[in-house]
């Protein structure tokens, strides 16, 4: 399993709300892989950008691109709009702001993570 600064990423499920479906250990696994390579979150992590519980908030994007994927509303996922969760994240979070297109590259990727496991090809 993946992890960032040493520590698990997926450790943290989303909470079990009636909008979303069964959550896989394969698409958990998928977005904590994918999260463990994005230098712009390692680094926040271990400067400990977002202080002492950085790595809490790192577990806790992860459990919330889970949750964003996982709706089982029958409305389209739009990249740009997990451009922005990310984007949210790293500011609010880490009082970052990536400007060097990995927000773009990291939610390309989870994009395409996701739709593999949709389609299972995983």
């Amino acid at each position: 399993m993946e992890s960032i600064n040493g520590l698990r990423v997926s450790s943290v499920t989303p909470s079990t709300a009636e909008d979303q479906k069964p959550v896989s250990p394969d698409l958990r696994q998928a977005i904590s892989s994918v999260l463990s390579r994005w230098n712009g979150l390692e680094m926040a992590v271990q400067n400990q950008w977002g202080g002492r519980d950085s790595v809490h908030k790192a577990q806790q994007l992860s459990a919330d691109i889970l949750s964003w994927l996982s709706q089982s509303k029958p409305a389209p996922r739009y990249v740009e709009d997990l451009e922005n969760l990310l984007h949210e994240s790293m500011l609010l979070s880490f009082n970052t702001d990536m400007e060097d297109g990995s927000i773009e590259e990291v939610a390309e990727q989870l994009m395409i993570v996701h739709e593999e496991y949709l389609h299972g090809s995983h």
